[in-house]
């Protein structure tokens, strides 16, 4: 998963398209409602988030497609696999989302470009099927197969019952001091990887956030010197906690757009950490990382942009082995640095780790051109 981590007005367009029929078993009544919103925009950019909502008979896969009627580019996404052929754009389930009960919902988002106008799509579909106002009987039996999976590092935004990727590999563990009670002493060089926990005032003091998200930066720190024989330097220390200005429901509720909450628990944080800590978006000085832990279950997200990588509590749980085994928050956390150097996501098969293919970390590369994509790019002079 991934955005543009700016300070961005989430105040945003939106479509709720009506009930759509989609494909099932035979002579079963289904139907579903899908809500299309931007999210943010900026002078050539914007985030979207789309919320299908299933009000038919149970789905075991879902598409679904959209053409942009103004030139709008899809330049990745997350919770699904997305694709984008001319104006027309396809996006998937990814391997947790795809099945959904009557009455469930899932959601997925992604980050694209425009230019003169940015006007909802109207012609969303799920599983071939348009928007027709009702419920619907099909005596097609249709299976889906796609087995899309998406770039999200963040927890699958579904309300449906889940099994997460998981993996073996159990936590190391580290002695060495990662923490300050605000900020760091004195300014970091530039060139560094800055990273911050914020803790809500609500939110009791817990070494256990530092110390763990300090050992996912080494690991990926550690990765990066294997993968291109270079890696970039962490502040010392490595976490620089961060007592934040307000309690957690601030942080998850304000500045949200209607239902869709999203962003605005990162970009609250980021916002914060900008007006405190002097930091701008991208910041050429430093790569900064900023988890908080806040987040509204199966509602709040994260991802990352050049620059900047931006996680809520879910991320934060799982690096302090509060939940998931920690090959997801150190494959994660390698693909969201991977986009804050400036690559963007690849096919959600082919193994690399700008890809789903995270999710088997340490089991994915980066190819050549990635590789070159890093050391070349903006933020190829941190890398020494």
């Amino acid at each position: 998963m991934r955005k543009r981590p700016a300070s961005l007005s989430l105040a945003a367009a939106s479509l709720v398209l009506g009930a759509l029929a989609v494909p099932g078993q035979a002579s079963a009544a289904v139907a579903c409602q899908v809500a299309y919103s931007v999210t943010s925009q900026w002078p050539g950019g914007f985030t979207a988030n789309v919320v299908l909502n299933n009000l038919g008979d149970p789905l075991t896969g879902w598409t679904a497609t959209w053409t942009f009627g103004a030139g709008q580019a899809v330049v990745h996404g997350w919770n699904a696999g997305i694709t984008q052929t001319g104006a027309s754009v396809t996006a998937s389930n990814a391997a947790w989302n795809g099945s959904l009960a009557t009455g469930a919902s899932t959601s997925f988002g992604f980050q694209g470009t425009w230019n003169g106008s940015n006007p909802a799509p109207t012609d969303v579909r799920v599983n071939g099927v348009a928007c027709n106002g009702g419920p619907t009987t099909t005596r097609t039996s249709t299976t889906a197969t796609t087995t899309a999976t998406t770039t999200a590092t963040t927890t699958p935004t579904t309300s449906t019952t889940s099994t997460r990727p998981t993996t073996t590999t159990t936590r190391s563990t580290t002695t060495r001091s990662t923490t300050t009670t605000t900020t760091s002493g004195g300014t970091p060089p530039t060139g560094t990887v800055r990273v911050f926990w914020l803790k809500p005032t609500d939110v009791p003091y817990d070494q256990r956030y530092p110390d763990g998200i300090a050992e996912v930066m080494r690991e990926s720190q550690r990765f990066f010197k294997q993968a291109l024989g270079r890696t970039f330097r962490l502040n010392d220390p490595v976490v620089e906690v961060v007592n934040g200005q307000h309690d957690t429901n601030w942080y998850i509720t304000n500045n949200c757009t209607g239902s869709d909450h999203y962003w605005c628990v990162v970009f609250n944080m980021q916002n914060e950490l900008r007006s405190r800590l002097g930091l701008q978006a991208p910041d050429s000085r430093w790569v900064n990382v900023g988890e908080v832990s806040a987040e509204e279950v199966n509602r709040s997200g994260g991802g990352a942009g050049s620059g900047w990588v931006l996680l809520s509590g879910h991320d934060a749980d799982g690096a302090a082995g509060v939940n998931g085994p920690m090959n997801r928050w150190y494959g994660g956390m390698v693909h969201e640095l991977g986009h804050a150097f400036g690559l963007p996501d690849s096919t959600y098969t082919d193994g690399t780790c700008m890809s789903a293919s995270f999710y088997s970390y340490p089991n994915c590369v980066f190819t050549e051109s990635q590789k070159s994509g890093i050391l070349n790019g903006r933020y190829g002079s941190f890398f020494g």
